[in-house]
């Protein structure tokens, strides 16, 4: 049985680490967490996969143990492997995500895409407009490092030359390719979906 120790780290994090291993076939793994939303998240994660799962609290972390696929359920999960998979766009017009406190909000934008860049479903697209521009260009480097990640399997990254402009961003663009409307909204309309953080 294999252990991943997540224990101290925030929302997606133990998440995706778990997804990565029971992907990649393990078949009875224990995942260390030290809150309860990541006992929940990998909760549901077990029953979207049709794993079955025990919880085990300890004194300042839980267990979650993900035992053997359901057999009925995992014939299904590899059918939708072989599913073709659309081009959908990703927009991001602001620096953050949602309205309230600012901090939050940018936080989740951070979690937004380090979860797209682990997915293992990357978009066709990732577009920035507006103070979306800010964050690949002199933003955070866990902000670069995921879209660099993407953009190494395969998204192709527009940010808007107007708006680096308009925030004096242009010198310090760190990924992408600076664009323009006409390019961008070209992207969405080639897209199955374009989804707005």
């Amino acid at each position: 049985m294999k252990e991943l120790d997540a224990r101290g780290l925030q929302c997606p994090k133990p998440l995706m680490m778990t997804k990565k291993e029971l992907d990649a076939g393990c078949g009875d793994l224990t995942v260390k967490v030290s809150n309860e939303a990541a006992v929940s998240n990998l909760s549901h994660l077990a029953k979207r996969m049709g794993r079955e799962v025990s919880v085990t609290q300890h004194e300042d972390y839980w267990d979650v143990r993900f035992g053997a696929a359901e057999q009925a359920e995992a014939g299904a999960s590899a059918a939708c492997e072989c599913l073709v998979k659309e081009p959908y766009a990703v927009f991001v017009g602001k620096d953050h995500v949602g309205e309230g406190d600012e901090t939050l909000g940018k936080n989740l934008m951070k979690m937004a895409l380090y979860t797209l860049s682990e997915s293992g479903n990357p978009p066709a697209y990732l577009l920035f407009m507006n103070s979306g521009v800010k964050l690949v260009a002199g933003g955070d480097q866990a902000v670069v490092d995921s879209v660099s990640s993407l953009v190494a399997q395969g998204t192709e990254v527009l940010v808007c030359g107007t708006c680096l402009d308009f925030y004096g961003l242009k010198d310090t663009l760190a990924v992408g390719e600076v664009s323009n409307m006409y390019d961008i909204l070209g992207r969405m309309q080639e897209s199955s979906k374009t989804i707005t953080l």
